[in-house]
């Protein structure tokens, strides 16, 4: 059942995080779907400017209908991850998003306000939640490249103002985190004191989490024993997930995590099967192994088992 991210916040908010996974193909959304269903979570689709492009936008969104058709019991937004405005009102008009993200962060915060206005204006008129973002990650993401000397924290006294004057339903914050598989160097916390700012100053009010991957070292471990070349990444510690939610993060984004596991299954497979070349085995493990997964992030967010309760919640 597709709702909208506002459904999901309301219902998360304070008690835990809803994990928003990007999917780019028919297996990761198998394993997606079944990774939550094993452990009962609600979750968030997100669907980047690049998976539009990567094969057709109609063929994602089949693929998605069809995942909800094979998992019934599944309750879940459909959102635009990273949207320009052009980008966000095709999504908007196409009937099939729940949710849209406009990102003018690298705009002046005038014109940030200006343009994320004008889309929660046309998002809400259909009934679609929109998520809003003030501040800038550093790291790289398909179209999006921060350097590290540009990244900015979110300013609390900002975030209040940008939210009264654009109506967004939820705000991604810049706390510490960055796009892609190279975060940190040595160790970093999340900034904690810039979250409960911002919590005391938009009491209830749902928060995003980009540039969220832990990064495993294990699957980085195991990717460069079967030829591969990461080296240096480091992540979000996982054990700052649940703290991140109580001070009223609703959403957390995990991307990269998943292609390390995509890219470990399959390196390891074709090394230990050099003379296949059928990628459905390979396919097949990456389902279980991503739904294994998925599973693990929702107990670490705290929306595992939250399934029934949203339910009934929603009247359902």
């Amino acid at each position: 059942m597709i709702v909208t991210t506002a459904q999901l916040f309301k219902h998360a908010y304070g008690k835990y995080a809803v994990g928003a996974y990007n999917i780019n193909n028919a297996e990761q959304a198998m394993g997606l779907f079944k990774g939550c269903i094993q452990s009962q979570a609600p979750f968030i689709i997100q669907i980047s400017k690049g998976a539009r492009k990567y094969t057709d936008k109609r063929m994602l969104e089949a693929i998605i209908r069809s995942a909800g058709e094979i998992f019934p019991e599944a309750i879940f937004a459909v959102h635009l991850d990273h949207g320009d405005e052009q980008t966000c009102y095709e999504c908007i008009d196409s009937g099939f998003f729940s949710s849209v993200m406009i990102d003018a962060s690298h705009e002046s915060f005038d014109q940030n306000v200006a343009i994320s206005k004008r889309v929660v204006d046309r998002a809400h008129a259909k009934g679609i939640s929109v998520e809003a973002e003030l501040g800038m990650l550093g790291g790289v993401e398909e179209d999006i490249k921060v350097e590290e000397g540009h990244a900015m924290l979110t300013n609390p006294e900002e975030a209040k103002d940008f939210v009264a004057k654009t109506g967004c339903d939820s705000l991604a914050c810049a706390i510490g985190t960055s796009h892609g598989a190279f975060k940190f160097k040595g160790k970093q916390s999340l900034h904690f004191d810039v979250l409960e700012k911002i919590k005391a100053l938009l009491p209830g009010f749902p928060l995003v989490m980009h540039g969220s991957s832990s990064v495993p070292q294990d699957e980085v471990a195991r990717i460069n024993a079967a030829g591969g070349k990461i080296a240096g990444s480091m992540g979000v510690d996982v054990n700052e997930y649940l703290p991140a939610a109580k001070r009223g993060v609703t959403k957390v984004n995990i991307d990269t995590d998943g292609r390390l596991v995509w890219t470990r299954v399959h390196r390891e497979y074709f090394r230990d099967n050099p003379g296949d070349f059928d990628f459905r085995p390979a396919g097949k493990i990456f389902i279980e192994e991503y739904a294994k997964f998925i599973a693990s992030r929702n107990v670490l967010l705290g929306s595992a088992n939250q399934l029934a309760d949203l339910r009934k919640s929603l009247g359902k």
